[in-house]
């Protein structure tokens, strides 16, 4: 049997309002051996295209709309795998080591375990996130100096 937890619902509420308040999407707290995690999903708005817009001003938008499907389907497929190397922190991404210089990996580099992927700069500090295992980066989910969030998947090494 399951032991039983004690849900704190007042810092769930607490944590929950936080991230109303600061137009964050996800907050975790920790303390000794509890932790909270709190995630909120963001509605984005859909905007009607008026009738009255010519046909070729509507497929811009059409085009964009079946990229960025597709390219969710594609990122939903490597998500779950099992060499996902995801964002240890909340910063920025860079996926070289300076501007102008050659990416640290591309897809179909080999890498060795504990060799440099990207970089996840933090609160002015850059942190190198290291591959936690050799082999053959398949996917890179992200593009150099985008906002990430932890958890997000950055790269996957099979």
């Amino acid at each position: 049997m399951a032991p039983q937890v004690k849900i704190d619902t007042e810092a769930v509420r607490a944590l929950a309002e936080l991230l109303r308040e600061t137009d964050l999407t996800e907050i975790e707290y920790q303390e000794n051996s509890t932790r909270i995690k709190v995630l909120r999903t963001v509605q984005q708005a859909v905007v009607p295209v008026a009738a009255t817009q010519a046909p070729a001003q509507n497929a811009p938008a059409a085009v964009t709309e079946s990229a960025s499907s597709a390219e969710e389907v594609k990122k939903d497929s490597w998500a779950g795998h099992p060499g996902t190397v995801s964002a240890q922190m909340v910063g920025t991404v860079y996926l070289a080591p300076g501007p102008g210089s050659d990416p640290f990996v591309t897809v179909g580099s080999k890498v060795d375990e504990g060799q440099t992927l990207f970089i996840i700069e933090a609160m002015k500090v850059m942190n190198m996130i290291k591959a936690p295992k050799s082999g053959t980066v398949k996917h890179i989910f992200v593009k150099d100096a985008q906002p990430v969030e932890y958890g997000d998947p950055i790269v996957v090494v099979d």
